[in-house]
C-alpha cells in the first residue's frame, strides 16, 4: 500500500473518533475542539543485508480536548503501534501527544 493511502487510512480512523482532524495544518487555521492534529515525524528504515528494505512512517498525533479525561485520547492509546509521549495544558486545553507508526 502506498504511503499516502496508509496515511488516509489513519485519517479515517481518526475521523471515526472526532470530525475535527487536521493533518499538518498551516498557521492560522481555525481549529475546532475536541480535535486530532497529526504530522509526519519519523521515518524508520528496517535493514537487511545492510540495506533498507522497509520504511515505517511515524506520526506525532496530538489530541486536543477541553476534557482532562479525554475519551478520544483513551481510544488513541489503544491503537496498534502507538506510544504515549507526553501530556500538557495550553490555552486551557489539554494536549495528549502520541507517536503512531502506520
Amino acid at each position: 500500500m502506498a504511503a499516502k493511502d496508509r496515511r488516509l487510512e489513519l485519517h479515517a480512523l481518526f475521523k471515526a473518533l472526532t470530525p475535527n482532524v487536521y493533518y499538518q495544518p498551516p498557521r492560522g487555521v481555525q481549529m475546532h475542539y475536541p480535535a486530532i492534529r497529526y504530522e509526519l515525524s519519523r521515518l524508520e528504515p528496517t535493514h537487511a543485508d545492510n540495506k533498507p528494505y522497509l520504511l515505517d512512517r511515524g506520526y506525532q498525533v496530538t489530541v486536543i480536548d477541553e476534557d482532562p479525561d479525554s475519551l478520544i485520547a483513551e481510544e488513541i492509546s489503544k491503537f496498534e503501534m502507538c506510544r504515549f509521549n507526553r501530556a500538557y495544558t495550553a490555552d486551557n486545553l489539554n494536549h495528549f501527544v502520541f507517536i503512531i507508526y502506520h
